[in-house]
């Protein structure tokens, strides 16, 4: 098992890039990591909770929320506070290993980023954009600066799921094309319009029109798609599932490509497609890397047929693939349209779609106008962002630190038969627990239930993800340091050790 020493964890928690409270560590330590002899992650001080009490907030919930609002564990968490990479509810604090949905990307509560809004919120809130104001212009050039070749225009919206709506208008305008094309097990957001693009059938209701000029290729997943293995994807750990490729040559993404190439010659008119998308590495389908080399050449597709290719980069941007700021370069292209949120806020609502100002052209057809989109405060706390990740160095932290975590994963992957595959790049990572190593069935929900909950209780909070919700989300806060991730393999280990001697 993984051993931390105390005095050192400690001191690595000082160099962390990380805004921790300044607190004095609680000597107190979970059961279970008493009885395994490990050493516990120092506890925080409890910020004090002024709030309505956890039944009450309990009880208002059910009353007033629509009942489709879901909460994560059985007994779910009343969080009142978060700095750096903790979280903090009225009983102990956390290592949140999720980020908010891949959402808090430079730590909760940052002081830069807390500090640029509470300075612009005493100068001026909203005017809408039919006036002009400086953050916006400011923030629209220091933005595209970090994109490549002609994505030099931006529009900006308050979500992913704004930010993809106007991308697939953009797009069917641009092209006189309606026919889109998305990845099964792809997720780009939940609106009415979006929806068609979300290939997961957990996420959609029985609308009409819904699939209204939307396909779905067949997935290139290497570990539980048709072809694939140990050669097929970019990542520093790879499927144990083996495969005749060569480091060189991928043959499942030929396979795979070729199952695109039969959409364009049966399902749509004849050269004629508006858009593909195409999420980095797919987020809420359980972290699921592509088998390489099929970016480019489904991009290259989709242009000779008159398509756009739109890279959705609200979970992957911003540094958190750790070798590239953007995801989309680790597939070697530059695409036509690249939509984004989640981590360009830290958690504040922004979002924003970039693109040529000859594709931009086409929205001067009529009017078009977000309230809140560009307003000054979102404007303001995106460009602390942009700043902090630059002057922290986080997209380098990133895959340092992501890296370092994913060979630790690697390690309980070999030592434990619940885990099935372990993939991802930086800091954008998926553990797929499963039943049977060898066919890959997916672990039940009870048996994953039961680590998760494992985890949380011992003071680490994990995402959950797939279509069969069998797969550890882990998209921490850029900010974490390699003690913070020891602590999370060494609760990780903890857990599964348990659940089989449970099932033993």
């Amino acid at each position: 098992m993984l051993l931390v020493n105390r005095r050192a964890l400690s001191a690595l928690r000082e160099q962390t890039h990380c805004r921790m409270l300044t607190t004095q560590p609680n000597t107190q330590r979970p059961e279970s990591l008493k009885q395994h002899g490990q050493q516990h992650q120092p506890q925080h001080d409890l910020p004090a909770y002024k709030g309505q009490s956890y039944d009450e907030v309990v009880k208002l919930r059910k009353q007033y929320l629509t009942p489709n609002v879901t909460s994560y564990y059985k007994k779910p968490l009343l969080i009142h506070k978060g700095s750096g990479a903790q979280l903090f509810d009225q009983e102990k604090s956390y290592l949140d290993m999720f980020g908010g949905i891949v959402t808090v990307s430079v730590g909760h509560c940052h002081p830069k980023v807390n500090a640029a809004l509470e300075e612009q919120m005493r100068t001026l809130w909203h005017t809408t954009n039919i006036y002009m104001h400086p953050k916006l212009h400011e923030y629209a050039e220091k933005l595209v600066a970090k994109l490549p070749g002609d994505l030099k225009n931006v529009y900006f919206v308050n979500s992913g799921s704004e930010a993809n709506d106007l991308a697939m208008m953009i797009a069917r305008l641009y092209t006189g094309n309606h026919d889109i094309i998305s990845f099964r097990n792809a997720y780009h957001g939940a609106s009415p319009y979006t929806m068609g693009l979300t290939a997961h059938s957990t996420w959609r209701y029985p609308l009409p029109g819904l699939n209204s000029g939307i396909l779905h290729a067949m997935n290139p997943d290497p570990y539980t798609g048709i072809w694939g293995g140990k050669q097929c994807r970019d990542s520093p750990v790879q499927t144990t599932r083996s495969c005749d490729c060569q480091p060189n040559e991928c043959k499942a993404s030929d396979k795979y490509y070729e199952q695109l190439e039969q959409i364009f010659k049966y399902s749509l008119p004849r050269g004629k497609v508006a858009a593909m998308f195409a999420e980095s590495i797919q987020g809420v389908g359980g972290t699921v890397q592509y088998t390489k080399g099929y970016i480019k050449r489904a991009a290259e597709l989709v242009r000779a047929n008159g398509g756009l290719f739109i890279s959705d980069e609200v979970q992957s941007g911003f540094g958190r693939t750790g070798e590239h700021y953007w995801g989309f370069e680790g597939h070697d292209i530059v695409p036509d349209i690249v939509t984004m949120a989640k981590g360009i806020g830290n958690g504040f609502p922004i979002g924003a779609v970039v693109t040529s100002r000859k594709i931009a052209d086409v929205l001067s057809q009529a009017l078009h106008f977000n309230t809140f989109g560009g307003n000054p405060l979102a404007c303001a706390v995106g460009i602390a962002v942009l700043d902090v990740i630059d002057e922290e160095e986080m997209q380098k932290n990133s895959l340092e630190v992501g890296t370092y975590l994913l060979k630790g994963l690697e390690k309980l992957r070999d030592r434990h038969d619940v885990i099935g595959d372990v993939r991802g790049k930086g800091l954008m990572i998926g553990v797929e627990l499963v039943a049977d190593k060898e066919t890959r069935q997916h672990l039940s929900a009870p048996h994953f239930v039961d680590i998760w909950e494992m985890c949380k209780d011992m003071g680490v909070l994990f995402g959950r993800g797939g279509l069969n919700a069998n797969v550890l989300r882990i998209k921490p806060p850029m900010c974490i340091t390699k003690a913070d991730v020891d602590f999370a393999l060494q609760v990780l280990d903890i857990a599964l050790s348990k659940h089989s001697e449970k099932a033993r």
